[in-house]
């Protein structure tokens, strides 16, 4: 590690040997509680660099930047930008809008390391790889808590969730959010694209939701959820990302979005799982997200689920609001105004 003025000057390890990669402005704090620096993120990024590129590596990915700390203003960066060093990849990828553009690659640390260089705190991969964009090799499940639930709620859910997968042929791997919630994801073998996907998480949510009725719920619109965990389905559309497995959460306390095995559950604190601590956890335990693609599942079970529901009356669901009308896609409009506009005589907004 060499210094310049209000400069540090990483060895990163890379695949032929190291790079050099300038940090600015090193002491400058990222996370004010606890007291976590731009210089400490970077060497982070090089402690977890295996299980990191593991779960990151190799797929388009969002960059969540900030100007200041993680209390601060934040922005979204999705292609490289000018001058960005040549091991920084790029794959162009097509956007729900149908418009398509270049999206940043990670394939080494350095990589990383520049992006925390170029205040990048949060990492969000796609569920599917650069070399086949179109079609995911991961389906995703963002178990998340409302109002009046926390986190010992989701851990139950997840529980069950995890049975509901085996039922249907596939895997669960597990991790912390980061802050309340729990992301259980599949590896599945990547020859459906993310609409597909997507109604494979719609029917396992459900399914989830029939058996914890009180505890679980599939609707988008938060006046109806109540005091359940919600099933994120749109989640799981194309250009919808979550924290990456050992990102780094935008949060004061520099929480980390960690993988943990099912037999720890029932026993972890996510706020325990930090930025300051990752690091020797994974030279304790190792990744339990090593194996996770070994042994890809098929969809064919829940995408029968999903037609099973489709032949009992349920069909589509909302999609964000940023995204264009979709075929069979209920209103967009949430069901108290609905009432309201039906009550006075005003035709219902799609």
């Amino acid at each position: 590690m060499a210094k310049e003025k209000d400069a540090t000057v990483l060895a990163v390890p890379g695949p032929d040997g190291e790079r050099q990669v300038r940090i600015s402005s090193p002491s400058r704090v990222l996370w004010p509680e606890a007291g976590l620096t731009k210089l400490d993120l970077a060497r982070y990024l090089i402690a977890v660099a295996e299980p990191f590129l593991a779960a990151n590596g190799g797929r388009p990915v969002s960059l969540q930047r900030f100007s200041g700390d993680v209390t601060g203003e934040e922005f979204f960066s999705k292609n490289p930008p000018r001058g960005a060093p040549d091991y920084v990849d790029a794959v162009t990828v097509t956007y729900p809008s149908g418009r398509s553009h270049p999206q940043v690659v990670i394939r080494e640390i350095a990589a990383a390391v520049w992006a925390a260089q170029m205040n990048t705190v949060v990492f969000h991969p796609w569920a599917s790889r650069a070399e086949d964009t179109d079609n995911p090799d991961q389906l995703r499940i963002d178990l998340d808590p409302q109002p009046g639930t926390d986190f010992a709620d989701a851990v139950t859910a997840a529980h069950q969730l995890r049975t509901v997968l085996a039922d249907a042929g596939l895997t669960g791997f597990l991790k912390t959010s980061g802050n309340r919630g729990l992301h259980v994801y599949a590896p599945i073998t990547p020859k459906h694209e993310f609409l597909d996907v997507r109604h494979a998480v719609i029917a396992i949510g459900r399914e989830l939701e029939r058996r914890m009725p009180d505890a679980v719920t599939t609707s988008w619109w938060k006046e109806k959820r109540g005091t359940r965990i919600f099933v994120d389905f749109n989640q799981a559309n194309r250009d919808r990302t979550i924290a990456g497995a050992y990102s780094p959460r935008a949060l004061p306390h520099a929480s980390v979005s960690c993988p943990v095995t099912w037999d720890e559950l029932d026993d972890v604190d996510p706020r325990e799982l930090t930025v300051a601590t990752v690091p020797d956890r994974i030279r304790a335990v190792g990744d339990p997200w090593a194996d996770m693609h070994a042994s890809p599942g098929s969809l064919d079970a829940a995408l029968g689920w999903w037609q099973r529901d489709l032949d009992d009356g349920l069909g589509e669901l909302a999609f964000p609001p940023d995204f264009p009308k979709m075929p069979g896609e209920p209103p967009r409009v949430q069901p108290s105004r609905a009432k309201k506009d039906s009550a006075a005589g005003r035709p219902a907004r799609q």
